[in-house]
């Protein structure tokens, strides 16, 4: 390894999940120019599971941000690259004037490695900077030391100082060959992206052609214009042009679900079966447990209790937790359930799992799935935390929904929905009267769980919820 790749160290998209291939970069917390340690956090990006944020492995100063905030990037590929030894680009200017004693004797020889020296202090931010493809820096650069009185003349005339920023500039290509960047300062580009404006379409005011917030609001003010304009008629070729249309790119969360749901929805066969059941005994036990002192301050809500009612229906039905191993053609039946929770988040549908929930107490169920829950609507679920589920439950009711045909997670035979509750008449005791009701639905993979079993596990669920007191001797 040479000394210039000692210095410059690049620092690769890992995979931050189980065999992930790909992650979109969400943002950036460091810019060029700034120092960075081992351990400190340098960008925030969502894989297919969750969002992940990425600490770098070594200190110095950032060199180079290699993509832009919302770019999804394989794995393996650099993503930042960083100077190790950022000392290292001012000493040597200074070394200059030594080598270029000999050059009255061999011109052609002494110009070679002053332009070699000039484009390495280039490299790393310090310099004039030539008129090359590199990346317009975010600070100003220091000149470069003027050659001594016996250097000869370069054989290339200086470049031209840069013109003031036009209008429409062109873009201009970094070492790579790549489109650079825009510039912007980091809470510009936040705006940007909250506002959906693509930076390359901004035209910039600012000093050195830096794009400022009034840029980002006018850009965004023209596209809202654009929204609200009539649609325009049929072109010569009869084509319509329409602004009130919005496109958005599959990736991340709402890709892999989108893979995930198309492959269970066609390889495992899905049965559904419903039940309507009165659950107010459970209601008013909820009602009680959050009196209990033993449960204070945990989340206690019906949710828990279906929970609880599920994995007793496992206990007395264990073939339910199972897995359908097409490549092996084998059933493999599991002695543990990581209890799955289908979650909404502004990211997309996640499907995180309490592991081992079958051996947790009511109150250890009650703190797992609090956590569990505000975990995902901070968006800081991680994959492990999705990864290994063995069944799961969805809760439509909190939509206001009664019941539903939910698709099951891949690599588990079944998923239980659980309805809205709502007041209802309902024949109780020989009489009608208003009860609280709900309707569940359990989806199951017909390959390896059969009607019976999958009625005994849905009817086990209802009748704990229709007399909770069956959690004493059923658990």
């Amino acid at each position: 390894m040479t000394a210039v790749e000692q210095r410059f160290r690049e620092f690769k998209m890992p995979d931050v999940g189980e065999g992930l291939t790909e992650a979109e970069i969400l943002k950036w917390f460091v810019a060029p120019g700034d120092t960075v340690t081992d351990g400190q956090v340098v960008c925030e990006v969502e894989t297919a599971k969750a969002a992940v944020e990425l600490p770098i492995p070594f200190d110095g100063v950032v060199h180079e941000l290699r993509f832009e905030e919302g770019a999804t990037v394989d794995v393996g590929t650099p993503i930042i690259s960083v100077d190790t030894d950022p000392g290292a680009g001012e000493a040597a200017p200074q070394a200059a004037p030594a080598a270029e004693a000999p050059a009255a004797e061999k011109p052609a020889a002494a110009a070679e490695p002053e332009e070699k020296e000039g484009r390495q202090a280039n490299l790393v931010g310090y310099g004039a900077a030539p008129a090359s493809t590199k990346r317009r820096p975010r600070k100003p650069q220091r000149s470069a030391p003027a050659p001594s009185a016996g250097a000869p003349a370069p054989q290339e005339p200086a470049p031209a100082p840069a013109p003031a920023p036009s209008p429409s500039p062109s873009p201009e290509l970094n070492g790579s060959g790549r489109t650079a960047r825009p510039l912007a300062k980091p809470p510009v580009r936040k705006l940007a992206k909250d506002l959906g404006i693509d930076l390359e379409t901004v035209t910039p005011s600012g000093a050195d052609g830096i794009i400022t917030r009034e840029d980002v609001h006018a850009a965004a003010e023209a596209v809202q214009a654009a929204r609200e304009a009539p649609v325009a008629a049929p072109s010569a070729a009869g084509t319509a042009v329409s602004a009130r249309e919005r496109r958005v790119p599959v990736k991340g969360v709402r890709k892999a679900t989108a893979q995930a749901m198309v492959h269970s929805a066609f390889t495992a066969p899905h049965v559904t079966e419903f039940v309507t059941v009165d659950v107010t005994r459970t209601m008013k036990l909820v009602a009680d447990l959050k009196q209990d002192p033993e449960l204070s301050g945990l989340r206690v809500n019906p949710l828990l209790l279906v929970a609880k009612a599920l994995l007793v229906a496992i206990r007395r039905n264990p073939d339910i937790n199972a897995t359908w191993d097409e490549d092996n053609q084998e059933i493999v039946y599991k002695d543990y359930v990581n209890l799955g929770i289908a979650a909404a988040t502004p990211r997309g549908l996640i499907v995180p799992n309490i592991k081992d929930a079958g051996a947790k107490t009511l109150p250890e169920l009650a703190s797992a799935l609090g956590e569990l829950v505000s975990t995902a609507r901070e968006g800081k679920t991680t994959p492990a935390a999705m990864s290994g589920g063995t069944i799961t439950i969805t809760n439509v009711g909190v939509f206001g929904i009664d019941a539903g045909t939910p698709i099951i997670n891949p690599g588990e035979s079944a998923i239980l929905a659980f309805g809205a509750v709502k007041l209802q008449p309902w024949v109780h005791k020989g009489e009608v009267k208003p009860r609280q009701v709900t309707t569940l639905a359990l989806s199951f993979d017909h390959r390896l769980v059969d009607g019976e079993l999958g009625s005994k596990v849905l009817a086990d669920v209802a009748a704990v919820l229709e007399r909770p007191k069956r959690l004493i001797t059923w658990a």
